[in-house]
C-alpha cells in the first residue's frame, strides 16, 4: 500500500479545511483511500492528489461542484472544452452584472453628494435632465415617511427579480390639483431609472424640462409649506404649470435614521405664459 496521508496533512497540503475535504467525500467528488473502522479516522493516498488538483484548479475558475463532479466522472477532452467554455460565459455574464452595481453605486453616491451640497430652501429655475420613469397614478396618502413602502412594494412586484429602489421613488402632484393649490393631494408615483436599467412595464421617456425646483430638509410632511412658495414664485415670474410635480426625498430613512438629515427636493415643470 502507498504512503497513506491523515485528512489533516491533505487539507494543509492543498490548502483545504477538513470539513471541505469532508464535504467533497459526501457529494462523490473525492473519496479517502481508507477509513479506519474502530476511529473513523480518513486517509488519503497519492492517488486522490491528482482528481483534487483538478477540483482546485476547477474551483478558482469557479465552476460549480456539480459540474466539476460530472467532469471527474465522464474525464475526456470534448468535455472539459465545453465545461470550461459554459464557464467563461458565465464568467462574462458575471461580470457584466458586476459593472451594472459598479455603475448603479457610482448613482447613489454621486445622487448622496449632490444632495448634502444642496442650497436649501433656495427656488431655482433649472433645466431638468432628460430620462426615463415608470410612472403609476392613483390616489396616496402620506403621513409618515413610512407610507412609500405600499407603492414602492407594488413596483417591486412587478419585477420578476428582485429590484432596490432606494433614492429613485417618487411621487407626484398633478397640474390640475397644482393649480388649485390642493398640496397635499398626491396622485402620481415614479421610478427614475438609470440609463442602463431595464424595468418590465410601461416605461415612458420625458424630455429636458424647464423646471421651478427648490431642495429642502425634510421630507413629505413638510412639502406643502414649499409647494406654496414654487407656486408664489411662478406666479411672480409669469410662469405656468405645465406638468404634474416631482418630489422625490433624496436623503430619507432608508439610509439615515436622523430626519434632520432628510433632503427632499420638489420640481414643477414650468413654461413662459
Amino acid at each position: 500500500m502507498s504512503k497513506l496521508f491523515r485528512i489533516g496533512d491533505i487539507a494543509e497540503l492543498f490548502n483545504l479545511s477538513v470539513s471541505t475535504l469532508r464535504h467533497y467525500e459526501k457529494t462523490g467528488l473525492v473519496e479517502p483511500e481508507y477509513i479506519d473502522p474502530q476511529t473513523g479516522y480518513r486517509y488519503y493516498s497519492t492517488r486522490q492528489f491528482e482528481p483534487l488538483n483538478t477540483i482546485r484548479y476547477l474551483r478558482a475558475l469557479d465552476m460549480p461542484l456539480p459540474e466539476i463532479a460530472d467532469f471527474l466522472k465522464n474525464r475526456d477532452i470534448d468535455i472539459i472544452e465545453e465545461k470550461l467554455q459554459k464557464q467563461k460565459q458565465a464568467v462574462i455574464e458575471k461580470q457584466q452584472k458586476l459593472k451594472l452595481i459598479e455603475r448603479k453605486i457610482n448613482n447613489r453616491l454621486r445622487q448622496i453628494k449632490d444632495a448634502q451640497n444642496s442650497d436649501f430652501d433656495v427656488i431655482k429655475l433649472v433645466q431638468s435632465h432628460a430620462g426615463r420613469m415608470v410612472l403609476m397614478e392613483g390616489p396616496l396618502k402620506l403621513e409618515s415617511m413610512f407610507d412609500m413602502e405600499t407603492p414602492i412594494r407594488k413596483l417591486e412586484q412587478s419585477q420578476a427579480q428582485g429590484v432596490v429602489f432606494l433614492g429613485k421613488v417618487g411621487v407626484g402632484i398633478s397640474e390640475e390639483h397644482l393649480r388649485k393649490g390642493r398640496y397635499e393631494v398626491y396622485d402620481k408615483y415614479f421610478l427614475l431609472l438609470d440609463d442602463e436599467e431595464d424595468f418590465v412595464g410601461r416605461v415612458i421617456s420625458f424630455p429636458q424640462t424647464l423646471c421651478v425646483s427648490v431642495r429642502f430638509r425634510g421630507s413629505h410632511n413638510e412639502a406643502s409649506q414649499q409647494y406654496r412658495r414654487l407656486n408664489e414664485y411662478i406666479e411672480s415670474h409669469g410662469l405656468e404649470i405645465n406638468g404634474f410635480s416631482r418630489e422625490i426625498t433624496m436623503i430619507d430613512y432608508g439610509i439615515t435614521s436622523d430626519t434632520e438629515k432628510f433632503v427632499t427636493e420638489i420640481s414643477i415643470p414650468v413654461a413662459s405664459s
